[in-house]
């Protein structure tokens, strides 16, 4: 057992650094600038989504909980710290969402975008995806663009999970959006 203690601690050092070494490489490229960024919303209360522009619902305490405010608080300031500037914001209507690109882009413009909302059906959520991935391919400018958004629409376009709070850059390759780096907020 011995021989092996010296593997399995170089295993577990090799995946415990796999999280940084994909982080740091989101954040190089953020350094560039022209990149488009998949944010999903910070952590919330509760499985299920408010429905869009719904006030109540925030009132009702279903946005982010303290430590998704906090998240979020510190993903703007990382992004400030780290990456290009951003200039534009999307966020979809949710309240979670919403909370999430306030606290973390203030300063930004910062504008409603239904697509990123969670979608009501089959043929929502494909339209979505077409209007989402054409203004992907159409973004040139020399800012990073943040798409704040949840799952349920990430794994439509690109085919992956993200955890509450993580940043996806994308880029479009074949018919899904390619993820070509990750960037965890703890």
């Amino acid at each position: 057992m011995s021989r092996f203690l010296p593997l399995l601690l170089a295993m577990s050092m090799t995946l415990l650094a796999a999280p940084v070494q994909a982080t740091e490489a989101g954040w190089a490229m953020l350094r560039e600038g022209g990149h488009v960024v998949l944010l999903r919303h910070a952590y919330s209360v509760g499985g299920q989504a408010a429905a869009p522009n719904e006030a109540a619902a925030c009132r009702a305490g279903r946005g982010l909980t303290d430590r998704g405010q906090q998240q979020a608080r510190r993903i703007g300031s990382l992004f400030l710290a780290r990456a290009q500037v951003v200039d534009q914001v999307y966020t979809g209507r949710s309240c979670r969402a919403r909370q999430t690109a306030d606290l973390a882009f203030r300063g930004a413009d910062i504008m409603d975008l239904p697509a990123l909302d969670e979608p009501a059906d089959d043929v929502a959520a494909a339209a979505a995806v077409a209007e989402i991935r054409a203004l992907v391919e159409q973004y040139a400018e020399p800012e990073n663009l943040v798409l704040v958004t949840n799952d349920v629409t990430i794994r439509a376009l690109t085919g992956q999970a993200a955890r509450e709070g993580e940043a996806l850059i994308v880029r479009p390759v074949g018919e899904l959006l390619h993820v070509a780096a990750r960037i965890v907020f703890n």
